[in-house]
């Protein structure tokens, strides 16, 4: 394979990669910015173009104490309520040190069309907030179920503050496309944060 080479020693340099080095892995196709928003929804691109979507979510702030971040899943018609299997656990450590662990948690969902927790109850405090990645599968299959993972961390509202890592994992359980997703917290409106959309090539 060719060597990359620049005459000024720069990156910016580079105007060629050799064959066989891709130039983007992750596209980027939208952005959306809450403010006091009741929801954020993704409603087009999501199609058969990239075999993954991903959805970063970063410095997402509630406007109510004690809330978890959901999504939902549109296959077609104009609700968010595909439905859903999942399985979820968390980690944990408090500021204090004084509590850990490790364990499965219960907002899992087994065959509902419920909003799917992808944070843990978090607090409104002016330094508090949510970030994490949500990983959507070949959304446009119409022979196969929809798998989905989401990471995330947190910082935990509770008088034992901490962080608390994430893990959810589940399927949309249809064979009809997956043409959108929405966020929202349980209660109140999302104060701040940012969303971006990816495809995966």
């Amino acid at each position: 394979m060719a060597l990359i080479t620049a005459n000024n020693q720069s990156m910016t340099a580079i105007t060629s990669l050799p064959s066989g080095v891709s130039a983007k892995s992750m596209i980027l196709l939208a952005t959306e910015t809450a403010s006091s928003s009741a929801t954020v929804s993704f409603t087009s691109g999501i199609d058969s173009t990239y075999k993954e979507y991903q959805i970063h979510f970063t410095d997402v702030h509630p406007g109510n104490d004690d809330v978890g971040l959901t999504v939902g899943f549109r296959d077609g018609s104009t609700a968010y309520d595909a439905v859903k299997t999942t399985t979820a656990f968390r980690a944990y450590h408090s500021e204090g040190d004084t509590t850990t662990f490790a364990a499965y948690t219960a907002i899992d969902i087994a065959q509902g069309t419920g909003f799917q927790y992808v944070t843990g109850g978090t607090g409104n405090d002016n330094d508090t907030s949510v970030s994490g990645i949500l990983h959507l599968y070949d959304p446009s299959s119409t022979t196969f179920v929809k798998h989905f993972i989401a990471r995330s961390l947190d910082h935990v509202y509770t008088s034992d503050a901490g962080p608390i890592d994430l893990f959810i994992a589940g399927y949309c359980n249809t064979t009809t496309a997956i043409d959108g997703v929405q966020f929202k917290f349980s209660g109140g409106n999302i104060d701040a944060g940012t969303f971006k959309l990816y495809g995966v090539v």
